[in-house]
């Protein structure tokens, strides 16, 4: 059974950035006790921080990454494939065992597979082994622990009609959904590249009936694009799935002290997963200023 570890609120947080206060806190059980029914009142409160393994971590094998992850306080991780940590369709069944014993030993909740499939190819023996590369993933994501598989729209191509790619990737993710069912596994679909404006993937979506495919969202310079954030945010957020993607939430002129407002107001669940960009000298560091500024967000955004 995994290791329960003890859960500091985002109010906690804020409050334990000045030692004084955090001493009170470490000696008083009514406090702490205050505090954490406070969380629970909170729209918002059950969001968490955790990280693709897309540049910090790419590098790192399991143990290193359940190590800094835990380091930084970032519990989460999504497992991009084809990186260090190695984790694979082509794994064993012992070899996927030991993967999940290992996160389950840990306080890192494994969330997911990061995969690379996508479902717009107009050659049809290309689509059919997406979906089932796809579904070995599921698989794959199902017997080491984790919740779900990210992949992609993706594209549109020279004369095919846009409403066709469309269909043909709605049609692809019922299947999938429909196999995903069997596995207790979310499919999700990341807003992304040509497919990345928003009312592209409510077009998608619109034509999904399985609630095992939900939308995971990508904070790219498309969600501003016509009406704006707060507009395209609303278009798909009856259809959010258990992750989001972020990129450094104190870096360029993305708003993401606007985004966490909408996910705070709507009090998702999910995870918010650090998709970063840069390289930074001190990774460890770099993910320790990340959990702080989304924590600092969070609690702006509740209005405490």
């Amino acid at each position: 059974m995994k290791r329960k570890v003890k859960d500091i609120s985002r109010r906690n947080f804020v409050i334990r950035s000045s030692q004084a206060t955090a001493g009170i806190l470490a000696a008083s059980p009514f406090l702490a006790c205050a505090s954490q029914k406070n969380k629970k009142s909170k729209p918002g409160s059950d969001m968490k921080l955790g990280l693709v393994t897309y540049l910090w971590g790419k590098d790192w094998d399991v143990e290193t990454l359940i190590s800094n992850c835990t380091r930084s306080n970032i519990l989460g991780v999504e497992l991009r494939t084809t990186h260090a940590h190695g984790v694979e369709p082509y794994l064993s069944k012992s070899q996927r065992s030991e993967i999940k014993k290992r996160f389950n030993d840990s306080p890192v909740t494994l969330v997911g597979i990061g995969s690379n499939e996508n479902y717009d190819n107009p050659d049809q023996d290309k689509l059919q082994r997406s979906i089932d590369a796809t579904k070995e993933f599921i698989s794959l994501s199902a017997d080491v622990g984790g919740s779900g598989v990210k992949v992609k729209p993706n594209s549109f191509h020279e004369g095919v009609p846009h409403e066709q790619t469309i269909e043909q990737i709605g049609r692809s993710l019922n299947i999938l959904g429909k196999y995903a069912a069997d596995y207790k596994q979310e499919v999700r679909l990341e807003v992304h590249g040509k497919c990345a404006e928003l009312p592209t993937i409510k077009a998608i979506m619109d034509l999904v009936d399985s609630p095992h495919v939900g939308v995971c969202w990508n904070s790219n310079n498309e969600d501003l694009l016509g009406q704006g954030l707060d507009y395209n945010f609303n278009l798909v957020k009856n259809r959010f799935g258990d992750t989001a993607h972020v990129r450094e939430l104190n870096i360029g002129d993305y708003p993401y002290q606007q985004l966490m407002n909408n996910f705070v107001a709507m009090d998702y669940k999910g995870w918010i997963l650090l998709e970063a960009r840069t390289s930074p000298k001190d990774p460890i560091k770099a993910m320790q200023e990340q959990y702080a500024v989304f924590n600092d967000m969070i609690v702006k955004a509740q209005g405490i």
